[in-house]
């Protein structure tokens, strides 16, 4: 059972001595695999073409459970890691703490198998070159067996016996069949492919897109700005629909963060100055609903075109999902996405116009931008400050008040 360590140890490992063995840290990179359960026996690691670019990555196969892919779980670099791997008796104080067979990892970098959809390994065999135009009905082994350039491993997976159902069934989701006296004829079909990566898409959407995504690509992007009104407009209304919705905090610039901040006010803002004020609740309606639906719809979408489809392929999608006859209509999420814009833009110039003297406000992509070139400052210092000797911090602790630089001894004698 692998664990952590919150510090890596040092490029030349030494051996790390225990009561009754000794653990040795690898020197050689290693990785560190995490497979799937349940598996069969005739299970491999194999080389197959990636789905969008054509360059061999490594996947597992297994037969009986599919194909899968290797998420890459890393460890940020400003924390490094390393992973100990040894048995849980070899630990326990009961038997003793026997290291001889555990060992260090320096990196703590997983591969992850997650299952993979074979219709993206079949998808470049199906779809019809620019030479042949629309493609004819053909069985699936004619499909195959025009590929001449097949890697071998691929070509391994799609004349395994045992995954044959499974590859002709996924096979017909995304073309068009006839049935040929006990043979299925096969067509690609553009419209059958999006209706099934956007099924697929209504489904990551309905179980909820990880917290990091969900804040990042959902509420960041649905968040509607701070409206900048006069402090004296606001004591003059004091309607309690619009008492609840006020906000006078200091005026500060646009981040996901404010937007749904709702703070007291502040006895120190004087009589006209511009207050930020929050929009009336509104996206807790089912329109609002259904517009974040619609936007995680479209957010998986995003990823698996990037992800999984040529660019060719993708843009031709993007027009199948822009006609009247489109599987799903993202029409009340465009309206609000370009409602939200002009909120955004207003609001940017009516705080401009109210106080002309404070400093343009920064956007999030310049709060980022400096936060991440400050982390990058902090970690050269962090590495400067390693790589010094003994003998250099040394010195700098030496206190030099009324010593005469080095320059001074090699300036002309006036």
């Amino acid at each position: 059972m692998p664990r952590t360590r919150s510090a890596a140890p040092s490029e030349t490992a030494e051996p790390v001595k225990g009561q009754k063995g000794v653990l040795t840290s690898v020197e050689t990179p290693s990785k560190t695999f995490i497979l799937p359960k349940s598996t069969s026996s005739d299970a491999r690691l194999l080389s197959l073409p990636n789905p969008q670019t054509g360059d061999l990555s490594r996947y597992y196969f297994c037969p009986e459970r599919g194909i899968f892919e290797f998420i890459v779980v890393s460890t940020p670099s400003h924390a490094p890691r390393s992973i100990l791997f040894t048995y849980a008796r070899q630990l326990s104080r009961e038997n003793g703490a026997n290291a001889s067979n555990a060992m260090i990892a320096k990196k703590a970098d997983l591969l992850v198998a997650t299952p993979i959809d074979p219709i993206f390994f079949l998808i470049p065999l199906l779809v019809p070159s620019s030479k042949s135009g629309q493609s004819l009905f053909q069985p699936l082994d004619d499909i195959i067996d025009s590929n001449d350039d097949l890697s071998p491993h691929l070509r391994h997976v799609l004349y395994d016996d045992k995954f044959r159902s499974t590859l002709l069934s996924r096979a017909g989701s995304i073309c068009d069949t006839v049935e040929a006296g006990d043979e299925v004829m096969l067509r690609f079909s553009e419209t059958q492919l999006l209706k099934e990566i956007v099924g697929k898409a209504e489904r990551m959407a309905t179980a909820g897109l990880p917290a990091s995504l969900e804040e990042r690509f959902i509420r960041q992007a649905l968040a509607a700005p701070l409206m900048a009104v006069k402090r004296e407009d606001v004591l003059t209304n004091q309607a309690p629909s619009i008492e609840d919705a006020v906000s006078v905090a200091e005026d500060k610039p646009e981040s996901p963060s404010t937007v749904a901040t709702a703070a007291t006010p502040s006895v120190s803002t004087p009589v006209g100055e511009s207050t930020p004020v929050p929009q009336l609740p509104g996206d807790e309606s089912a329109a609002g609903e259904n517009v974040a639906r619609l936007l995680r719809i479209s957010t998986a979408l995003a990823y698996m075109k990037e992800t999984y489809l040529s660019p060719a392929l993708a843009s031709r999608l993007d027009v199948l999902l822009a006609a009247p006859e489109s599987p799903v209509d993202f029409k009340p999420l465009i309206d609000r996405l370009k409602e939200l814009a002009d909120m955004r833009a207003e609001a940017l110039a009516s705080r401009k116009m109210s106080d002309f003297t404070r400093k343009r406000g920064l956007d999030d992509e310049e709060v980022e931008a400096r936060a991440e070139k400050k982390r990058k400052k902090e970690e050269e210092e962090k590495k400067a400050k390693a790589s010094e000797s003994r003998s250099v911090k040394n010195l700098k602790k030496v206190n030099t008040t009324g010593m005469k630089k080095m320059s001074d001894f090699f300036k002309k004698k006036s």
